[in-house]
């Protein structure tokens, strides 16, 4: 796990990352914008096969906004234009009465998708039609708020620490916060990703960490590839079903009923709890590799 700085792109901290660990294959899962900073998964070698359990994990968000201005991008990167006096607004409001406006957010909502998005049109990202000056109608999506609560408000800026699910535009978000309250907009002015899945910033180190380490000490800050998937359930395999395992082929395996879950994936050990990939049960007993670890040589 690496805790991003502002100021690079996420493509940028990755292959930072890859030449300080001499990874030959690498790659990351949840791209931050240029301005934000936290938590960036680096995925190296074989964990790149076993990154998508992160796509949709939970992430947990402190964001700091500006009320009262818009910005073309929804960020501090953007053009920034005031809209209204934000002591105008303020005046009617106590920060308890701000408090629970932020918590109606809680829950499932529909969210319009910001233009200066990586998301597609006809194969091409939204934010390059917004730099060519060019609109394109979204649709809204589903979101999913779990948890959300005000930090801090000073009737010129807020900030909120929210964990939500895959897909949700934080940018967006504060826009739509500012107009439940009456600010008409804001934009961020800095976002921290402080959480993803079962992973904190407690778990991460920065570029300077890794370029103050020797290169056969900078394995130090590697977890392990089991580590993206500790929320699926698991499985042991003896000596003849890990041989099995290994070469894609299916096992016979007799099993309580309740020890099958149909149609999920499981982890797969061997005796001495050596991570081997991950397999599914099928019917009558078959328990089948999906996704093999390559044995070390």
């Amino acid at each position: 796990m690496l805790n991003k700085p502002t100021g690079i792109t996420s493509n940028r901290a990755l292959q930072i990352s890859k030449r300080l660990l001499a990874a030959t294959k690498a790659g990351h899962t949840g791209t931050l914008d240029p301005m934000a900073q936290g938590l960036l998964p680096i995925c190296l070698g074989q964990a790149t096969r076993f990154s998508s359990a992160l796509l949709q994990a939970d992430k947990t968000y402190v964001a700091t906004m500006k009320l009262g201005y818009v910005s073309n991008t929804g960020d501090a990167e953007g053009v920034v234009e005031q809209l209204v006096d934000p002591y105008i607004i303020s005046a009617k409001l106590d920060i308890q009465q701000v408090a629970d406006m932020v918590h109606t957010f809680l829950g499932r909502s529909s969210q319009i998708p910001p233009m200066y998005s990586a998301l597609k049109k006809d194969g091409k990202a939204l934010y390059r039609y917004a730099r060519e000056g060019i609109t394109i109608a979204r649709q809204p999506r589903e979101i999913f708020i779990h948890d959300i609560s005000l930090n801090a408000w000073n009737e010129k800026e807020m900030t909120i620490t929210v964990r939500c699910g895959s897909g949700t535009f934080i940018r967006t978000l504060a826009e739509d916060i500012a107009s439940k309250i009456g600010y008409k907009s804001a934009y961020l002015t800095a976002l921290n990703r402080i959480g993803i899945g079962p992973f904190g910033l407690a778990q991460a180190c920065t570029l300077e960490q890794l370029e103050q380490e020797s290169q056969i000490s900078r394995v130090r800050f590697l977890l392990p590839v089991d580590g993206l998937l500790q929320d699926m359930p698991c499985i042991m395999l003896d000596s003849q079903e890990v041989s099995q395992f290994r070469q894609g082929q299916s096992i016979q395996k007799s099993t309580a009923a309740n020890q099958r879950p149909q149609g999920g994936m499981l982890r797969v050990y061997d005796e001495n709890n050596h991570f081997l990939g991950l397999g599914a049960w099928q019917e009558n007993n078959i328990f089948v590799p999906k996704k093999v670890l390559l044995a070390q040589v």
